[in-house]
Parts: structure tokens; sequence; C-alpha cells
């Protein structure tokens, strides 16, 4: 405490450089940096707080808010919480995910707020703000001389509105000192408690590792950095072993091939279809032998099947989800009509449902077997918004209100734990999850749903993965093609180049579209392909390196411009180019018949190469390049050194064996310098006995140096 009066109160910390002053009335908090207030909570005094009220001490003119009843209980629904919070000369903000919208949050006042609230949302509406299949609650600020984010902790219904405060450009210089650029952020969430942190960075790359001490950091196996394979459904095991040979034939690398819901015996997950995949162990070995894995889906609704063991121990355990009346919970998805949701917010039935991934209990089964958690919003055919009531009781007899955006969270968390177990502890899981929460980012990777085949969804993807990147889900992808409908050739393609230059990278499509296999197009659009793949798997050794940082640091490989070069301003509403680390600049080709493009290259003191051409240009300017379909613009930043695979391969295995390579880019001062992490890229000795591999390569003066 620095000082204290009857109006406030002043904290200080870090040597004073930091202050929190606490008004007492009007309640506010204005948190300072360098003696400069930063960030206001409550500065239009909306804190906002309702609780349980006793409907016996109502007066009688008093209105009573709705109630549910249910196991002798009476919930009244006035439990709301809400604040604002103003950044102080700050024009940009970013982040809640997830939202098919541009990177740079709008402002909201003439429309709908930002709504977060996972939802199975089929073909999703673009340039929207309602809610989409995953919620993150977290923000970030930017100006070009400090980064500041603010996570509200919160898992139930909530909205954000935004709104900006620019300068009047007609303001005299005295009035605009007094009424400086701000943005107000006004959150609501339907229950819970306000908990609210802010990170002061005051960097970006130290907000970034200052949330992943807040959320955590994810580990991946090498495995799945490379290309995967999809479609609902591959028809049986001989459809699976012949695409697996397809990619031989035509020598196009990738590692792993999933199988969609019609693998199981009738929609009972755990299980596998005896006519059509009477073998489905033989099946793992054989793409094990040629170093692929196979990923199978796993939802969380169950089949009520009284026949069924799986499903006896879950009902005789308590493992279920509740309805109002103290029943099971019952709605309508893949099984039909009475299907049954786990209630993952029980430890217990986490644990349990992990134990069902064991080589015992999981027959057919092998220890390479991935896994893939969909439908995990929860959705439900038949329910309001397609998803769970929110008067559903979970354990502890909380409602789903309060908790329906951390349903897909607690999935992901005990399938990766279920994996992790099945190998006693030694091996890293790989789970995808289409829901999620802030921390999904522990136990895998997340995409952006059901997509569609068209230009306007390619494009908005990039925003959307930046958004998921910024804030901590480091390992996401779209749908490569459009989940529905058919991609003319030329999309397919111009959406391979993009997928592959971002993290997850995977082609998925539904069973109602024509089949997407690279090779069933015509030679000029698999040669495209098998050359945009082949690139991908020359670029794992960067891309491992840059998966270590996000585990060791909270920094995603996939980063907007503004993150690597904060102080230009040029760069805070770009989001159709992205930074790959530090290194590398990508701007993919998202509109058809382009014969040419206008890239932004930052820095004014930068030199840029161009990677297919090596040919150098100045930063600090836009270039217009001429593309054709062969064309992929990306373009590595002088003063850098990135390490290569050389040669060819199926999978990463084989890229693995192959030499590596430096490319090394000379910056103005004729000095360059790169990274590169190794290590066995399955178990967790990187952790328990350090057993990794972290070179650092400097140019300086003609002479390469390595330690």
């Amino acid at each position: 405490v620095e000082k204290q009066t009857k109006d406030y109160t002043i904290l200080s910390w870090s040597t004073g450089y930091y202050k929190a002053r606490v008004w007492c009335f009007p309640f506010h908090i204005e948190i300072l940096c360098e003696d400069e207030v930063r960030v206001t909570f409550n500065p239009e005094n909306k804190l906002w707080f309702e609780t349980l009220q006793d409907t016996k001490r109502q007066g009688a003119h008093t209105p009573i808010p709705a109630k549910n009843n249910f196991n002798n209980l009476t919930f009244i629904h006035s439990l709301s919480v809400g604040a604002d919070l103003r950044f102080h000369g700050f024009s940009h903000v970013y982040g809640l995910p997830e939202h098919a919208d541009p990177l740079q949050l709008r402002d909201t006042r003439e429309g709908e707020p930002y709504r977060l609230y996972n939802l199975d949302v089929f073909a999703y509406d673009l340039k929207s703000p309602f809610g989409l299949y995953g919620s993150v609650p977290f923000v970030l600020a930017h100006s070009s001389n400090r980064t500041l984010g603010v996570f509200w902790l919160n898992a139930s219904e909530t909205f954000v509105n935004v709104n900006h405060s620019l300068i009047d450009d007609k303001v005299t210089l005295v009035k605009r000192r007094r009424t400086e650029p701000h943005t107000d952020l006004h959150w609501l969430s339907e229950s819970g408690i306000i908990d609210c942190r802010v990170l002061l960075g005051p960097q970006p790359k130290q907000v970034f590792s200052q949330y992943a001490q807040l959320t955590g950091v994810f580990a991946a196996p090498s495995v799945c950095a490379g290309y995967h394979q999809c479609r609902w459904n591959y028809n049986d095991e001989a459809d699976v072993t012949a695409v697996d040979a397809g990619f031989d034939l035509n020598k196009i690398p990738y590692d792993v091939i999933w199988l969609d819901i019609e693998h199981t015996d009738g929609k009972r997950y755990f299980t596998w279809d005896p006519a059509l995949f009477p073998r489905p162990a033989e099946l793992q070995r054989h793409l094990e032998k040629k170093k692929r894995k196979l990923v199978v889906i796993s939802d969380p609704h169950i089949k009520l099947d009284p026949d069924w063991p799986l499903f006896r121990e879950a009902r005789d355990s308590g493992h279920f989800v509740k309805d109002r009346e103290g029943q099971i919970f019952k709605g309508s998805c893949w099984p039909g009509s009475e299907s049954c949701y786990l209630d993952f917010s029980n430890p217990a039935t986490r644990a349990w449902y992990s134990r069902c991934f064991s080589l015992n209990n999981y027959k057919g089964s092998t220890s390479s077997l991935f896994v893939w958690n969909d439908m995990n919003e929860p959705s439900v055919f038949d329910g309001p918004e397609q998803t769970m009531p929110k008067d559903a009781v979970h354990f502890g007899d909380w409602e789903h209100r309060d908790l329906h955006n951390l349903y897909g969270f607690y999935q992901q968390m005990a399938t990766a734990e279920g994996l992790v177990t099945r190998s006693g502890g030694l091996r890293r899981p790989f789970v995808l999850s289409r829901s999620f929460f802030a921390g999904s980012q522990r136990f895998g990777a997340v995409w952006t749903g059901d997509n569609v085949a068209t230009w306007d969804y390619l494009k908005i993807s990039i925003p959307m993965l930046l958004s998921l990147s910024v804030a901590g889900i480091a390992f996401c992808g779209a749908d490569v093609g459009g989940f529905v409908k058919n991609p003319t050739p030329e999309l397919l393609v111009r959406w391979y180049q993009a997928g592959a230059l971002q993290p997850f990278f995977r082609g998925h499509s539904a069973n109602v579209t024509k089949r997407r296999e690279p090779w069933l197009f015509g030679e000029e659009v698999t040669a495209a392909i098998r050359a945009t793949i082949h690139q991908r798997y020359l670029l794992l050794p960067y891309w491992y390196t840059l998966f270590y940082w996000a585990h060791a640091t909270g920094l995603s490989p996939l980063r907007p411009l503004w993150v690597e070069f904060p102080k230009e301003e040029d760069t805070f509403t770009i989001d159709n180019e992205y930074m790959i680390g530090g290194a590398l600049l990508a701007c993919p080709i998202t509109d058809p018949g382009v014969q040419q493009i206008q890239v932004l290259l930052p820095g004014s003191d930068e030199i840029w190469y161009e990677v297919q051409s090596l040919t150098a240009h100045k930063g600090g300017r836009t270039v217009c390049l001429p593309v054709t379909m062969e064309t992929v613009p990306v373009f590595q930043r002088g003063g850098t050194i990135i390490c290569r695979a050389t040669g060819t391969g199926s999978c990463t295995a084989d890229f693995q064996k192959q030499p590596l390579s430096l490319t090394v880019a000379l910056n103005t001062q004729e000095v360059a310098e790169g990274e590169l992490y190794l290590d066995d890229g399955y178990s967790f000795n990187y952790l328990d006995t350090k057993t990794f591999c972290l070179r650092r390569f400097k140019m300086d003066s003609g002479l390469l140096c390595s330690r």
C-alpha cells in the first residue's frame, strides 16, 4: 500500500512501475503504468451482479424471477454478472474467438455484441459476431507503445460490447490530450462470478507469456505437424488402405488418416462396425509399419442401449447429465432421439471416460490410435439452438448454463488423459476437438468446424485462425477444401496452399460431397497439391521448432504482423497476411483468377526474400507481384536462418531421416540468426529427462556458428 485516503487507496508493485488506484465512490479501479492510467475497471459504472433471491422475503409488489424446481431444490435465475473496462490510448483490440469475423474487433454500437456461446453451427454465417463452436473470453489491446490483455474467466453465455472512441482531427491539441483514444469493453455473463485478470505486457510476446501462465501451453507429437486426410466417411478397411496406397502411388506424403462416425457399430463409440472394419487392429498395424497413424471419432453422446455394457456402466455409475427432474437427460444426436450425454464436469466421469481408451476396454484399438472429439458443444439436434437446455443438471447440482462453454474442454481433457494413461504416461497424446475454451491448447488441436467450399470461407479462415492464435490456441486449422459443397480445382489448390501454411493441416469433406483425394482432379491439380504438401514437409523442422516455443513461452506459430512489428501502425488492421514464427511472412491467395497480388512488407529497415525466387525486397512498402497457380507468396525475413528438411519421403518419419539444410537470409548488417529444436517426437523425455536438442545458428561476417 503506497497511499491511502478517505477517497482512494493506491497499491504499487515492481518498484512502483505499476500501480492500482482503488476509488471508493463511485467504485472503480485505475491501473497505472509509469504513472499513466492504462486500464480502468468500471469507468461507466456498469459493474453488475445478481444473487439468488429468497422468495419468502419478497415484498407483495416485488416481481419474482422465473424459477426451476428439481431434486427439492429451487433455483432462481437472476445470477448474471457484468462489468466494463476501458483501455486508455488504444484503438485496436483483438481476440474473443470463435467468430467468423475480421481479426480486429469492431465497434458493436450499430449492431449485435460479440457472443461467446458454444454452438453447433453448420455452414455458419460470415462476418457475424454470433457464437460458434468455441469460446475464449480473452482480449488483447495493442498500440504502438504497449500491449495489454484482459481475461474474463466465465464459462456461461457471455456477451461483449466493444466501443471505440477515436481522436477527432478537428479537436485542438490541448483537448486531444484530455480526450485520448480509448476502447471500452462491456462484459455480461449469464451466471458465475466476476473473475477478471488484466495482463500488463507491455510487449505482445510478454502478454502471450503471461496468458500462458494462466491457461497453459500445449505439446504435440511431431507426426501431427504433417498432413492429415479425412472424410465423412471412408467406407471400410479396403477404402482406407486404397486411399493410403493412393498417396504412395501419387508420391504425396501424409501422416494420418481419419475415420468419422460410420466406422462404429451403430454409433456406439469405442466399437467398430463388424462388417466394415472387422480387423481394426490389423489396419492400424498396417499404417504403423509405414509410420502413419489412424484417428477415430469419439463424441460425447452415448446411445441408450441397455444391452450395451458401456451404456449400462455409465448409467449405473451416474455418469450422465440429468434433466431438471433428476432423470437422465436425453436428446437427439447421431445415435438417435434417445442419446445420453456424459457429464464431463464430474471428475469421476472424466476418469471413467479416460479408462475407456485403455487397450483392454477399447477392443480393436492399438497404442498408435489417436482421437477426434466432435459434436461436443454439446450438439443436441432437438435442443434449444441445437444444444443442451440450460436447466440440465451437472455434478454438484450445477446447471448447464453455468458451465456450458466448458463442456467440450472437459471432454478433450479426459480424452487426452486417457491416451496418456494408455501409454503408461510415456507418450504425448493427440486429440482434436471442435469445441473449446481458454486452456484447451493443453490437450490438443482445434479446427474451425463445418465450413463451406467457397472463396469467402477460405478468406475468412485466416482471421479466424489468427484470432484463435492470439487467444492461446496454437494448434489450429480449417478444413482444407471446405467441409460441404464441392470446390473448383482452382479453389482446392489455393486452399491447400493456405492450409500448408497453417499449424493444423487437414483435408476434410462431408459424405454428400464428391470424393476429395488430391489425385482425383487431373494431373495439373495433383502436381500443384503434391508440390504444396511437399513444401510443408520440407518446413517441418521449422514448424516443430515453433511448436517448441509455443510450449515454452505460449507464443503461437501463427502471428498477426503487429506481433513481430508492434510499432508499425499499418500492420494493425492486416488480417490477410501473417507471420509464421518470426522468420516467414505468408500471404495466401484467397480470390479466384488472381494474376497479381499486393503484399505489405513491414519494416523500413528490413529486407524480405521471396522464398520461391529468392528475389530481395526492401521493407516498409507494399509490393505488387505477378502470380500463377504455382505461386505461394511467402517471404523470409532478412536476419533469419530457417532449417529445412531435404529430399523426398512418404511421411514425417521419412523426412526426419533426411539431411537438413539451412536457408540464411542476411539483413542490412549482413547478419542472420535462427534455431532448431529436435526431440523424439512422441515421448515426455523432453520434460522428464531434458532429452532434446536446441541448436542456435548465427551468420556474421561470412562465418556461420552453431551452439
